[in-house]
């Protein structure tokens, strides 16, 4: 057993005074209980739900309609510009007014509020993402005390702030003339999340409210206010371990410090320590021999370690106890030089990862009625898509506790930004402080997720302002230099020196990247579509209308955004129009679609490679068909690009309302056709077939640890189903690569064969099983001779489980399957299904499917 260490914040032993202690003093509860709310200055009051919002409670108070209908959203501007008053009575047992400390924590305050107990102002707080502690015990009483919390409108804050400033900052994304306030910028001077004010996929809803949990503490002698497990040195052998302890203790005593197995209280290390009053810091150091480490998936299971932490008297009662979950690993960002530029991968327990993963922003608008459900279900959207890291994108908020529970449970690594996202902010003393706190709040709260791979600073900021170089996006070019200056050094102290200093202070070492995207971490290494170093946001495809080929001509070390739009189905669709609004252009759908260049974008690309339907339904199908064909080509251009190419992450998996965007599921988390593709894309063994100039290349990729031996076959049918020809030949997959399987003229591919009416199948087989196949078309879709197919479906069983049977006469393309009327999850959609070829799709419902019910659409 190595020996105490000691750091230098914790008081020196002494003699201590030995009064015993009373075993587990703490009680806690939730003040979520008879909260009401009203109109400052105004007429509206009703029963508030605490943890809310006002745009809710107004809701289920019958104030207002659905915002996400139809055009509701223009009608509720009014809400943010007004205050609201939130109360409660907080009662106070006998019991818990005799402890000693007695305190009131807010998880969330939204944003600008000042707390009154007993009509004694005790807390102004002014961040939406900071957690506030009161020590109220000066102020309670004994049985009721009212608790009174007013929140000021955010907007006229805002307001105020921006009169006092000498100039307005960018924010591209807030729809300041949405909320009826002209072209006035708020939102970069209020530490609340972005997206509230409007982003190119959003609404702008301003809320405000009690929006996490309020937890009230009362305790005697002694609280463990946070653990954190520190791991300097983790490998397959050990994991050399540090638990940092801090405490809070009234009065000088002894005591003794057991760190337990939570499941097996099985006992790990026990220490003696005198304490006094005040604050203290210990470190405890603790050796696992032969660690169950955490993996990622695809690589092994996320082993977690739930420990107790428990503080004992010289009676041995347990006076204090916290209990703390990690999982054990090593994971690293490797930036190493090379022939080409920097590296940008990340390697867990010695493994480098190819990175499978999607941007994640807020599951609503209003996050306190995200439930626990609504988590489990984009987190296992993502798993079940073979995902193996989430980005938590700087626009929204620092999840969830939970969110992460998932993520390290599930074994999904997270980047994790900071709340910052294409605007610049200010750097008065007070805000730069504002924001230090903020940091710390959040990084001591994750620090000991095992699934936090990496802080990153901002989005997309150090790429618009593009201080050092021409480009950009037109920002700096509005201020005078001095200005442009100032507003730099702003960023320079937020992004290179508050928060990097804080993830090295708060974490065992966790690597931080300043800006997203970003060529290099000094800040004068601005991102372009051709660097070789850093990050990647490619939006050549979409914003710059470059072809979906394209994906394959700019290609990062690492491809952290890019993507392509698609509306939603039609039965997400009905849920917030009627049928005046089925067009493109009504001004519902327009409502709904926050790029200004979206919908007729979406039809300019949908003429490259379709033909496009007239009627509405059909349009919103073939969007999404559309978005599976661009994000299917940039996946296996990146994977086929490995190891250049390190990782891929598409633009974005979730929304927060129900909208056209890039998200690969709905509001509804009804998977769009984007994330079949997705799933298919990130298989861990995949095939891919290109064509590059006149050849034809396969290759074979595979995240396996393990070469692999196999077998290559290609077979060129036509759409009948019948053999044109077809080719063997023994290969071997690589582990962790990408390699190239075989190279063939096309001409001498194809023969005599018609390009437009054959398609080229590819497996990857091991004994004689498939292991990975992909289709390959000569054409575009557009160009392709397709005949009408006659589709049959039958529900039987398929190895035990409810399936879908789907055979064809003809090659169908895209086959959609729904069943409008019920709620029925398949297993796949959206696929190409060959002649007289069987496809069995597990449908997982718990209503009586109707076979009746069903209904196809297919690419014509």
């Amino acid at each position: 057993m190595k020996k105490l260490i000691l750091l230098a914040s914790v008081l020196p032993f002494f003699m201590a005074c030995q009064t015993p202690k009373t075993s587990s003093t703490m009680t806690t509860k939730k003040i979520n209980a008879n909260w009401v709310f009203k109109e400052v200055n105004g007429t509206h009051t009703g029963a508030a739900t605490v943890p809310g919002t006002i745009h809710t409670d107004l809701i289920a108070n019958g104030s207002i309609e659905d915002p996400f209908y139809r055009t509701n959203e223009k009608q509720q501007q009014w809400i943010d510009k007004k205050d609201w008053e939130y109360s409660t009575n907080l009662n106070i047992t006998p019991v818990e007014f005799e402890k000693n400390n007695i305190v009131l924590t807010f998880e969330g305050l939204d944003t600008y509020a000042d707390v009154y107990l007993n009509d004694s102002l005790i807390l102004q707080a002014d961040n939406m993402f900071r957690t506030w502690e009161i020590n109220i015990k000066p102020f309670v009483k004994n049985g009721d005390n009212t608790l009174k919390v007013l929140l000021h409108s955010p907007i006229k804050k805002g307001l105020e702030l921006l009169a006092a400033s000498p100039y307005a900052y960018p924010a591209i994304n807030d729809q300041s003339e949405n909320g009826g306030i002209g072209d006035k910028k708020v939102s970069v001077f209020t530490r609340k999340a972005g997206y509230h004010y409007g982003w190119d996929w959003g609404p702008r809803l301003v809320t405000s409210g009690i929006w996490r949990p309020v937890i009230l503490q009362a305790w005697n002698d002694i609280r463990i206010n946070d653990v954190f497990v520190k791991q300097p040195k983790v490998t397959a052998e050990v994991a050399e371990l540090i638990f940092d302890i801090e405490l809070q203790v009234d009065e000088a005593f002894s005591c003794s410090i057991n760190i337990l197995d939570k499941n097996t209280q099985t006992l790990y290390t026990s220490s003696d320590f005198d304490f006094k009053a005040g604050w203290q810091k210990i470190s405890l150091p603790l050796d696992i021999e032969n660690p169950k480490l955490w993996w990622s998936k695809g690589l092994g299971e996320p082993n977690m370690y739930n420990f107790n932490v428990e503080v004992l008297d010289n009676g041995q009662n347990n006076i204090c106890k916290k209990e703390i979950t990690t999982g054990l690993r090593s994971i690293k960002l490797i930036r190493e030089k090379d022939a080409i530029g920097e590296s940008f991968l990340f390697e867990l327990n010695g493994v480098r990862v190819f990175i499978k993963g999607a941007n994640y922003i807020p599951n609503d608008n209003f996050l306190p009625r995200v439930t626990k459900d609504n988590y489990q279900k984009v987190i296992k959207d993502a798993v079940d898509a073979n995902m193996n890291m989430l980005r938590v994108w700087g626009g929204g908020i620092y999840e969830d506790d939970y969110f992460y529970k998932l993520c390290d449970e599930n074994g999904l690594m997270v980047w994790q930004d900071f709340m910052f996202a294409c605007s610049m902010y200010p750097g008065d003393e007070d805000f730069l402080n504002n924001i230090k706190h903020e940091a710390i709040d959040n990084v001591k709260r994750l620090r000991n997720h095992p699934s936090i791979a990496l802080w990153c600073g901002n989005n997309e900021i150090n790429t618009a302002w593009h201080h050092y170089a021409k480009g950009g996006w037109g920002w700096k070019e509005q201020y005078t230099q001095t200005q442009q200056e100032e507003i730099q050094n702003a960023y320079l102290a937020i992004f290179h020196d508050i928060l990097p200093t804080v993830v090295k202070e708060y974490t065992d070492g966790d690597d931080y990247w300043p800006s997203s995207p970003q060529a290099g971490f000094e800040p004068e290494k601005h991102a372009g579509y051709e660097n070789t170093s850093g990050d990647m946001h490619y939006w050549g495809v979409w914003h710059g209308q470059h072809p979906f080929e394209d994906f394959g001509k700019y290609i990062a070390r690492f491809m952290s955004e890019y993507g392509f739009q698609s509306f939603p189905d039609f039965e997400t669709v009905k849920k917030y129009t009627i049928p005046e609004d089925y067009n493109i252009e009504s001004d519902v759908m327009a409502s709904h679609q926050r790029s200004g260049i979206g919908n007729l974008r979406i039809k300019e690309y949908m003429g490259l490679y379709y033909n496009t339907p007239d009627n509405f339904e059909d349009f919103l199908y073939m969007s999404q068909v559309l978005q599976a064909r661009a994000l299917k080509m940039a996946i296996e251009e990146h994977r086929g690009a490995m190891p250049y190419c390190m990782g891929t992450m598409y633009w974005q998996i979730n929304d927060c309302w129900p909208v056209a965007s890039w998200s690969s599921t709905d509001y509804y988390h009804k998977w769009k056709a984007a994330h079949y593709a997705i799933k298919k894309a990130y298989e861990p063994i995949l095939l891919t077939v290109k064509a590059e100039d006149k050849s034809i290349v396969i290759r074979g990729i595979s995240d396996r640890l393990k070469d692999i031996n196999g077998t290559l076959k290609l077979l060129l049918l036509d759409f009948n189903g019948k053999e044109i020809s077809s080719k063997s030949l023994q290969v071997n997959m690589l582990k962790n690569a990408s390699t190239k399987f075989y190279e063939i003229d096309k001409t001498e591919l194809l023969g005599k064969a018609d390009s437009r009416s054959v398609v080229l199948k590819v497996d990857f087989l091991t004994n004689d099983e498939s292991v990975s196949s992909n289709l390959f078309y000569f054409e575009k879709p557009k160009d392709l001779i397709l005949e009408k197919p006659t589709i049959k479906t039958e529900i039987a069983e398929n190895n035990g489980k409810a399936s879908l049977k789907v055979t064809t006469d003809k090659l169908v393309r895209d086959l959609y399957i729904n069943f409008p009327n019920q709620s029925v999850f398949l297993s796949d959609n959206y696929f190409d299904l060959l002649p007289d070829e069987i496809k069995w799709i597990e449908l997982l419902t718990e209503d009586e499917i109707d076979i009746n019910d069903i209904k196809t659409k297919y690419v014509q």
